[in-house]
């Protein structure tokens, strides 16, 4: 989900790209050979919907959460802070959330863990369009999901729709188009107040949370009483609302 123009060829190079109905094979339960094996040594890039269940699972501040259980990866074509799950500390650097029957935190995986072996990549907005995801099916030597006789044909549609994706997708389009927007189209970046304010909104919630309440913020921006309300309550709307305000704060 890299805004980067660039790095979109170099996503999808070796990768089977699917067209609209189009199938794939697949199927994970403890029956296959490989179950599990895609739990360990892995990067997972975690959304912002995914750190909040996650440090609600754990009962942790989202604070405590991204320093427990979260790297942040520098390198040199970073346009917007990213947020990976830290593997655990042993050789196998296995999943923190890996129990002997599986995921431990299943109801609340990860989004790409939702997705695997579908992987989407979203091209930069252009002015007055909105992209189109380009869907493609990761074939790793390590899975044999693939490959089970009589496994299930899959669609793009169809397996988001058995993997519970279409409400998290809804909730978090507004982190989709700051990620896509036009703005960085040629590699621009943002200076390091601008890059701490997208890393508090979209992760560290409940930080964000103390910011909107116990700072003059509410002073410098009208919120009407019954939103403030939600915003206190409510951490979807709080999501939803650190979109729309990055948005008007960063272009």
């Amino acid at each position: 989900m890299s805004p980067a123009e660039p790095a979109l060829p170099r996503l999808l190079e070796g990768k089977k790209t699917l067209s609209e109905g189009q199938h794939f094979p697949f199927t994970c339960h403890p029956g296959v050979p490989c179950f599990n094996a895609c739990c360990a040594d892995v990067n997972i890039i975690l959304t912002p919907l995914d750190v909040l269940r996650l440090a609600r699972n754990r009962g942790l501040h989202t604070r405590e959460f991204l320093d427990l259980y979260t790297l942040n990866p520098i390198t040199k074509e970073l346009q917007l802070p990213i947020v990976m799950l830290k593997m655990n500390d042993e050789p196998e650097k296995r999943c923190p959330f890996l129990e002997s029957h599986g995921c431990g935190v299943y109801d609340q995986r990860p989004w790409a863990c939702r997705m695997y072996p579908l992987g989407m990549a979203i091209p930069p907005a252009r002015a007055g369009e909105e992209p189109e995801p380009i869907f493609f099916v990761f074939e790793d030597d390590h899975c044999q999901g693939r490959l089970q006789p009589g496994c299930r044909e899959w669609t793009a549609t169809a397996w988001r729709e058995d993997q519970g994706l279409a409400a998290q997708d809804e909730l978090e389009a507004g982190f989709r188009d700051l990620v896509s927007h036009p703005w960085f189209i040629g590699g621009r970046t943002l200076d390091p107040k601008r890059m701490h304010m997208f890393y508090t909104a979209c992760y560290d919630l409940d930080t964000f949370r103390t910011f909107i309440f116990e700072s003059s913020f509410r002073e410098r921006f009208e919120i009407a009483p019954e939103e403030l309300e939600e915003l206190n309550s409510n951490d979807e709307a709080l999501l939803r609302f650190a979109f729309r305000w990055l948005r008007f704060a960063i272009f």
